[in-house]
């Protein structure tokens, strides 16, 4: 997902105001005014993508499902960032999307009254592990998951085995990089080699511009929480101490002191920037997900092969870390607008029945690197065509590392987190303490969970 940004649901008062609004708007479950439906009552299917990487593979997916079933399919992208609004402007016309994403929980409390009962339906019944579809308290089925995800320590092979091969090198395979403080070992030596290796640094930016931050407020805030809620036993909680706020202080750090920027020039650098970075070879490492394989590779003078593109591990100093894996999870469900036509919500049940059950479909998503790997009986089978997908299958097959789950969904709101993407960038630019970034990360938790 994203060049993405991962991110967009509202909660608190703001979703009350927000239902309050799109009530007004609604066409009603019953309308035939809605989502394109013709005066014969035949139903068509309009998808609003949040997937900006995977707009042009959607168009090729729904062009084939047209072809073989006359069915219009329209795919609409919204720009990097800006989903939720986006979803809240097009649900409010007369022709809405009649499949939209959740965010998970947080997204789900907002758009519950716009999310169809989808626990009957087919691809739904075909989940090889139903606990990843996103329910209510009651076990009603409001999402299906799009794919399976993971994200780490993507890296270059040919950079990191260049360094391996030198005198004095702290590690001579990544085989032997398993904690913490082993890749700090390695990486600040390499960061003071980095001429010697004809790098810029060792990671590539950290972007932490607004709307560009989510691989730091999101992705890796987990790290703290996922083990903080390990030690406790939940999967959720109105209070945290974020006992491993050290933790996620040191390997921030660790990005922003051995990367190819200064730390103070990261709140003007993008997710593309730091992509770029990567794909022509100026670093060494950059922190992604699977979905980043067609940024690299689609950068203007690409330099990273195939061959040589590599997940590790992202290592924040814990205990046992030696055992984990990279992080797995979803948070890509579709929803079927349950305000539009009842012609158009059948056309939508069977489009996502055909695109996550038929064989054809699944191998289209994989083949175009939409995903790595769904939790369909389709995909069972399939090899993905991306080389970061096809590790991301091999961790999630790999018995011997536990996986570190995508706990984030739990966060309070998406201004929750962009606020915290915010004290980061003053953390960065030396004009916070990192007390800060913990104080409102403990604080506005408790604050937000309670309202």
């Amino acid at each position: 997902m994203r060049p993405i940004t991962r991110r967009s649901m509202l909660g608190g008062s703001a979703a009350v105001a927000l239902a309050a609004t799109l009530a007004a708007c609604s066409n009603g479950s019953g309308s035939n005014s809605g989502s394109g439906s013709d005066d014969s009552g035949a139903g068509s299917v309009y998808f609003l993508n949040f997937k900006p990487e995977a707009e042009e593979a959607f168009k090729t997916i729904a062009s084939t499902y047209t072809d073989k079933t006359g069915v219009a399919v329209k795919v609409v992208t919204a720009a990097s960032g800006t989903y939720e609004q986006t979803l809240q402007t097009e649900v409010a016309k007369s022709d809405p999307p009649t499949i939209f994403n959740i965010n998970g929980p947080v997204g789900l409390a907002t758009w519950q009254d716009y999310a169809l009962d989808l626990s009957d339906t087919d691809f739904v019944k075909d989940l090889t592990d139903p606990s990843m579809a996103l329910t209510d308290d009651s076990g009603t089925v409001y999402g299906s998951p799009l794919a399976t995800e993971g994200y780490g320590l993507i890296y270059n092979g040919e950079i990191l085995d260049k360094y391996f091969a030198m005198d004095g090198a702290k590690a001579t395979s990544i085989d032997e990089i398993k904690s913490f403080d082993k890749l700090k070992e390695v990486v600040e030596d390499m960061q003071s080699k980095k001429d010697d290796l004809g790098i810029d640094g060792v990671f590539a930016s950290t972007s932490l511009t607004p709307g560009e931050d989510w691989r730091w407020q999101t992705h890796l805030a987990n790290y703290p929480l996922y083990y903080e809620f390990k030690d406790k036993g939940v999967t959720d909680t109105p209070d945290i101490e974020l006992t491993y706020s050290d933790n996620y202080k040191d390997i921030f750090d660790l990005y922003l002191n051995n990367s190819t920027i200064e730390p103070s020039a990261a709140s003007s650098k993008t997710v593309s920037d730091s992509m770029a970075e990567f794909a022509l070879g100026r670093a060494a490492f950059v922190q992604n997900g699977n979905w980043a394989w067609s940024q690299i590779s689609e950068v203007d003078g690409n330099v990273v092969k195939e061959d040589q593109i590599h997940f590790m591990p992202i290592y924040i100093g814990v205990d046992g870390e030696d055992k984990s894996g990279i992080a797995l999870g979803t948070e890509n469900y579709l929803s079927i607008n349950s305000q539009a036509s009842e012609a158009d919500q059948q056309a939508s049940i069977e489009f996502l029945n055909w695109l996550f059950t038929d064989a054809e479909a699944a191998k289209l998503l994989t083949d175009n690197s939409v995903v790595s790997m769904a939790p369909y009986s389709a995909f069972a089978e399939l090899t993905p065509a991306d080389p970061l997908g096809a590790e991301v299958v091999e961790y999630m097959n790999n018995d011997e590392l536990y996986p570190i789950n995508w706990i984030f969904q739990t966060f309070p709101s998406q201004d929750f987190k962009d606020q915290l993407g915010q004290h980061l960038a003053q953390y960065a630019a030396g004009s916070e303490e990192w007390d800060d970034v913990k104080t409102y990360f403990v604080e506005e938790w408790k604050a937000e969970k309670s309202a």
